[in-house]
């Protein structure tokens, strides 16, 4: 069923469009598509890119699914669209999500959860050492630091985080929320960000202590690393390169396993049933991000679905702008009726917003002719419950 949709895809007109148009993005077939395992949401700030992943998740648990949301981006907004007062890094059922109603099922399952990337990392260190050593490394100043500020920790958590919800088969379905930022997406550099830090001098001469074997070698590794630590302890301070030292000798073995789960979890994100889904807003700025992650995507050979346009203001009448101008006019000046005025202005004012939105929306189909798109009218209001996010789910569906 994905290659089918993957087939029809392909077949497109030279212009990438059918009828002028771009083509729809069908999320309701990607969500019942039970070949479908993960759903990744990314976009910039703003654009509604965690109430779509949470209307997602909905709406596939009211299909039967059994679906876990997970959130990358340490905002709570992900719980309060869900009627949650928090989460965590674990899975939590989301009280309320399958109520009986006509035509609506109620053999799914909704959970959701908050990457903790400092838990993650002890979970990992935990589950693939003996208690001893992984008591010895969370003990470790070094590891304290790089466990919750060293550059690329979230992103690797993520990549584990995913690779351990899917791997125990306990969901068919995995939405994930990435933060909103072009660091969404860095998560894709993990693998090769772990294997250059494992692979680099500092990291060998570290842990060359550890490895030596043989009293020659052994001497000759260690008048190495006492250069290297001589050099080295002038500029981080001697205790810092201790606990540096300490803290790689007894991560050296577990190195390895983490560099071989983390390519695992990068090839699962590029296999046929991931679809990434990009979120923008019909505004220039987010839709230059969108075609930054367009390209990205497109680069990595990741299998995007389509572009969601959120809190845009279609025109259902046929009244052009400007006749609606005209016809506010000559009643304001003949003072016949101000109320019929004001809304022909506020219409002339809706088809000025729609005109610009298309114009900006074609800049992208431009650039990106073969992108599916659906487009999303706004709300009234925020939304901030279960029943925000239906309506959001019909929204997408539509």
């Amino acid at each position: 069923m994905a290659a089918e949709r993957a087939d029809r895809t392909d077949r497109t007109d030279a212009a990438g469009t059918r009828g002028g148009r771009p083509r729809h993005l069908d999320l309701d077939g990607l969500l019942a598509d039970r070949s479908t395992k993960v759903l990744v949401c990314c976009g910039s700030g703003g654009v509604g890119k965690t109430t779509t992943a949470a209307a997602l998740a909905l709406r596939a648990a009211e299909m039967g699914r059994r679906v876990v949301v997970l959130t990358i981006d340490p905002a709570r907004r992900l719980a309060q669209s869900l009627g949650l007062e928090e989460l965590d890094n674990e899975p939590r059922t989301v009280p309320g999500a399958l109520r009986p109603e006509a035509g609506r099922r109620t053999d799914g399952e909704l959970q959701a959860m908050m990457l903790d990337m400092r838990r993650t990392f002890d979970e990992m260190v935990a589950g693939h050492t003996t208690p001893d050593r992984a008591q010895a490394i969370f003990d470790n100043p070094f590891y304290q630091t790089i466990s919750s500020s060293f550059s690329g920790t979230q992103e690797y958590m993520a990549m584990e985080k995913l690779g351990q919800l899917t791997a125990t088969g306990a969901w068919d379905l995995v939405v994930v929320d990435t933060p909103p930022s072009r660091s969404a997406l860095d998560f894709l550099d993990a693998p090769q960000r772990l294997s250059s830090f494992l692979d680099g001098r500092m990291i060998r001469l570290l842990s060359a202590p550890a490895r030596a074997g043989g009293n020659a070698f052994r001497k000759l590794v260690g008048s190495t690393f006492n250069l290297f630590a001589k050099a080295v302890s002038t500029i981080l301070g001697g205790q810092m390169l201790a606990d540096a030292s300490a803290f790689v000798q007894a991560f050296d073995t577990l190195f390895g396993g983490f560099q071989e789960r983390a390519n695992k979890t990068y090839q699962l994100l590029r296999a046929p049933g991931t679809s990434f889904v990009v979120v923008a807003a019909p505004e220039p700025d987010a839709l230059r991000e969108a075609s930054y992650f367009v390209e990205r995507l497109s680069a990595e050979k990741m299998p995007l679905a389509g572009l969601v346009l959120n809190r845009t203001h279609p025109v259902h009448a046929t009244l052009s702008g400007a006749r609606a101008r005209e016809g506010a006019e000559a009643l304001e000046a003949s003072r016949s009726d101000e109320l019929a005025a004001a809304v022909l202005r506020l219409h002339a004012d809706r088809v000025e917003t729609a005109e610009r939105e298309r114009r900006v929306l074609g800049r992208f189909t431009r650039a990106h002719p073969a992108v599916p798109i659906i487009d999303v009218p706004a709300m009234a209001t925020d939304v901030h419950d279960l029943d925000g996010l239906r309506e959001i789910g019909r929204r997408l569906a539509s």
